[in-house]
């Protein structure tokens, strides 16, 4: 994904739905920071150009190798974050597992059959009773709403 020389001030709203890009070019825009989380979601992605003012996204050690020339930096080979090679390793909860979620990035998906709040309930979520709660709630307040509400409405 070539984004270089658009005069981009901040990272474009559309970049969000690009998360399978490999290889994004954010050089020579006046680019004066990256947000945390602006690559969220890019797995993928293993090369990056960044204007020589900005680091790498998720520091130099979520990088293989960080390059820089007189303008430009390359940050190449995306590591894993979830492995424990040589520091610790991402603290997820009991019954769930770390897995990358961007450069520097990561989150905890809970181990099947487990979900909730970190991953504590066993089984699968009750979603007919859940819907059936849902749902009944939501006509009996309308049915409640519409009688008392109906005498308050002009007839034409």
């Amino acid at each position: 994904l070539d984004l270089s020389n658009c005069s981009l001030h901040g990272v474009p709203p559309g970049l969000a739905k690009a998360t399978t890009a490999i290889v994004l070019d954010l050089t020579e825009n006046p680019l004066r920071t990256l947000p945390d989380g602006s690559l969220l979601g890019f797995t993928h992605l293993q090369s990056l150009a960044v204007p020589l003012a900005l680091q790498c996204p998720g520091g130099s050690e979520a990088w293989q190798d960080v390059t820089a020339d007189s303008s430009s930096r390359l940050c190449q080979g995306q590591r894993n974050p979830c492995n424990s090679s040589g520091e610790l390793a991402w603290p997820c909860p009991e019954n769930s597992e770390c897995v990358p979620d961007g450069p520097g990035l990561t989150q905890c998906l809970c181990g099947s059959p487990f979900h909730g709040y970190k991953c504590l309930r066993e089984g699968t979520f009750p979603m007919l009773l859940f819907g059936g709660i849902l749902g009944t709630a939501t006509v009996s307040l309308s049915l409640l709403l519409w009688g008392t509400q109906r005498r308050k409405a002009k007839t034409p």
